[in-house]
């Protein structure tokens, strides 16, 4: 197999296994924990922050090689890439409330808090730090985001069962949540020994 897609192969396993962005790095807790009681928002949210994230590597990535880069601004990245996603996420949005109302009313808040969300700077960040280039940032993006659905989804099926379980009354709501998430968190990191390419 080419060397190449290989490298990207690997790249695509990490990012939704062993260095998967919020239950091995602990990146974008925030829409976690709060979009994830019920499957089909969750899924909604994932698919956005997908979409986001990919882009955003992508014109990241742009933005650091053809302007900060040659200008000798590379102190301007966290800034730069912070405005280059705020104005993908204002882009998502318009198109959600004009194409899926009911998707745009579900995500709430939440939406918009996708710009600060920090799985999405993080994967821009990472691939300029790891070096990677416009395809390997593309995937890593991407592969970041399904990670992210992955995470998401998974938590929201188990959010469903558990808050329909019998438990003790301290533990319903938002305790029994964290114990998921932990319990989660900790069936990923098992995927750590996992020698990817």
């Amino acid at each position: 197999m080419n060397e190449y897609v290989t490298s990207l192969l690997g790249i695509l396993l990490s990012a939704l296994l062993t260095e998967n962005f919020i239950l091995v790095k602990f990146y974008g807790i925030c829409p976690f924990m709060g979009v994830s009681k019920k499957i089909d928002t969750a899924l909604g949210m994932g698919m956005a922050v997908t979409f986001v994230m990919a882009i955003a590597s992508a014109a990241c990535y742009a933005v650091d090689t053809l302007i900060l880069q040659p200008l000798n601004l590379g102190y301007m990245q966290t800034v730069a890439f912070i405005l280059v996603i705020a104005s993908i996420v204002q882009v998502v949005e318009m198109f959600l409330k004009k194409t899926v109302p009911a998707l745009y009313k579900a995500l709430g808040i939440f939406l918009p808090l996708i710009t600060t969300n920090c799985a999405v700077l993080g994967v821009a960040l990472v691939n300029v730090q790891k070096g990677y280039d416009f395809l390997r940032s593309v995937v890593n993006g991407a592969a970041g985001g399904l990670g992210f659905t992955l995470a998401i989804v998974l938590f929201a099926s188990v959010r469903e069962r558990v808050n329909k379980a019998d438990c003790p009354e301290s533990f319903k709501g938002f305790p029994i949540a964290l114990i998921s998430a932990g319990l989660l968190a900790l069936a990923f990191m098992g995927f750590s020994g996992l020698k990817i390419f």
